[in-house]
């Protein structure tokens, strides 16, 4: 950068990775500037569509910084366990969660925590009711932990675990038990892809930090980069 010249706000700097971006290149590639990527890359949020972009390094750095009002967030990567149960089986009535398997975040467009359940078609949506899921979080104040749109709570009912996860992480599960996904209730092989997702998440996962119980539902601060 030239001396007295301002740095570039994060869509200005897209936009100059875009016009400047090299030929198109087979395999892996960011979403934003065509550069080739690696399998294992960052991913970023589009907060309108609700749609997951695969990002170059550069570019997930670009928004890295949640609390900038800005269209896109990257998703960082932590991954925390929760106490057991997180949900009791009074939450789970109460939310009305049709299955036991869930993920749960906050979607900031509507300023209200939604779950999705995964299934032959992909992610359901469940509308969850809102005094229920603030009951939740006074009984359990973990539940607060995941930062909006970019993190999420994966629980299952029969062994009471829950992880906090990128949201990413969620839909690779959903696209793993899709493909394996047999009869009215998936069937073997999607018990055993859970089973395996979940062995997966747990041995990457640190224990959760305490949280002080409070009144009401907090919003979570989100976060100034990835992790």
């Amino acid at each position: 950068m030239t001396a007295g010249s301002r740095p570039r706000a994060p869509l200005a700097a897209l936009r100059h990775v875009v016009r400047t971006r090299p030929a198109h290149r087979a395999g892996e590639r960011c979403d934003m500037c065509a550069t080739s990527t690696g399998a294992e890359h960052p991913h970023v949020v589009d907060l309108e569509s609700r749609a997951l972009l695969c990002a170059c390094q550069p570019c997930a750095l670009l928004f890295a910084d949640g609390s900038a009002r800005q269209r896109y967030r990257t998703v960082p990567r932590r991954y925390l366990s929760l106490r057991r149960p997180a949900l009791d089986d009074r939450a789970w009535d109460e939310l009305q969660i049709p299955v036991g398997l869930a993920f749960l975040f906050h979607n900031s467009a509507q300023d209200r925590t939604v779950a999705f359940y995964p299934g032959p078609a992909g992610a359901t949506e469940s509308a969850l009711p809102l005094r229920a899921w603030a009951r939740a979080v006074r009984r359990n104040p973990e539940l607060s932990l995941p930062w909006p749109d970019v993190e999420a709570l994966l629980v299952r009912r029969s062994d009471g675990s829950c992880h906090l996860v990128p949201i990413d992480a969620c839909y690779e599960l959903v696209g793993r038990i899709r493909g394996v996904w047999r009869g009215f209730d998936g069937g073997q092989q999607a018990r055993e892809a859970m089973d395996a997702f979940f062995a997966e998440v747990g041995a990457r996962s640190r224990p959760a930090p305490p949280v002080p119980a409070r009144s009401r539902e907090p919003r979570p601060r989100p976060p100034r980069g990835p992790r």
